[in-house]
């Protein structure tokens, strides 16, 4: 049982203690080390020169995020709404983060089962999933997950609205536009790349209007699009400020040493 709590306690870190701080440091570099091996191994000359390199590293890294998996499998029961050992564990390998974990030895795994070759190239690419990893290890991320998880209605309402302004853009181009470039704008889906170029603003230039109604049309997207993606970015930035005010509030009220409240009782559960 201790063990197993310590193991918890340095995968996780909970605890502040020399084991907790090498075990991250070392999975953080090996995440990162993996990131840019999936990098260089898109190079040809690197891959021919290194693949042998390249391959053991693979796995190597295999081995230690799958023993990963199984310690985080095996402790996660030292948390009290994972004790039950079966039901605990099958409710923790749905979990977001051990999804991910899961997925990232996952494609390896299948990369030597001989499957087609333009499968095994995603399954490449697919490693890049380790990446998402890192949330675990920076407070960062995980007041972003936070934020997404809090503001989820506001966030979903806001892409609604893109998609409506996408479609609805798409649409007036198309009936403006069709007769003097039928072959730009065929169709109201093949006027939604101008339609997603306009709206965030990017402009790429292979596909513009003609006419004075569609360059007036353009025009008015394209400021309508300013306010319509500065939307989520404003629900984001108000909900990282509630969440730090948050923080700060219960860090102010709590003891650093023994986590009891000032004047209360303990908070822990």
């Amino acid at each position: 049982m201790q063990i197993r709590n310590r193991v918890h306690e340095a995968l996780s870190g909970t605890s502040t203690d020399r084991l907790t701080r090498l075990v991250s440091v070392a999975l953080i570099a090996l995440i990162l080390l993996n990131v840019l091996a999936v990098m260089a191994e898109s190079v040809e000359s690197v891959r021919m020169e290194y693949g042998a390199w390249l391959t053991g590293f693979e796995w190597v890294s295999v081995a230690v995020f799958s023993l990963e998996y199984l310690l985080r499998l095996w402790s996660c029961t030292s948390l009290p709404r994972f004790k039950n050992p079966v039901t605990g564990r099958v409710r923790y390998i749905f979990t977001p983060m051990a999804i991910i974990d899961l997925l990232a030895i996952l494609p390896a795994l299948l990369m030597w089962t001989g499957v087609d070759l333009r499968v095994l190239r995603i399954l490449r690419l697919t490693r890049m999933l380790r990446l998402a990893k890192l949330g675990r290890y920076s407070k960062a991320l995980q007041m972003m997950g936070e934020v997404a998880r809090q503001k989820r209605e506001e966030l979903v309402l806001s892409l609604m609205l893109m998609l409506l302004m996408l479609v609805v853009a798409s649409s007036l181009i198309y009936l403006v536009e069709n007769e003097q470039q039928p072959d730009v704008f065929s169709s109201i889906p093949a006027s939604m790349w101008w339609g997603i170029t306009t709206l965030t603003t990017v402009g790429y230039g292979d596909a513009y209007p003609m006419t004075v109604m569609g360059k007036l049309l353009g025009a008015a997207i394209a400021v309508m699009g300013i306010g319509l993606f500065a939307l989520p970015a404003g629900i984001i930035a108000s909900a990282f400020v509630e969440l730090q005010s948050q923080q700060k509030a219960v860090a102010s009220s709590v003891c650093p040493h023994c986590e009891k409240p000032l004047g209360g009782k303990s908070l822990r559960k």
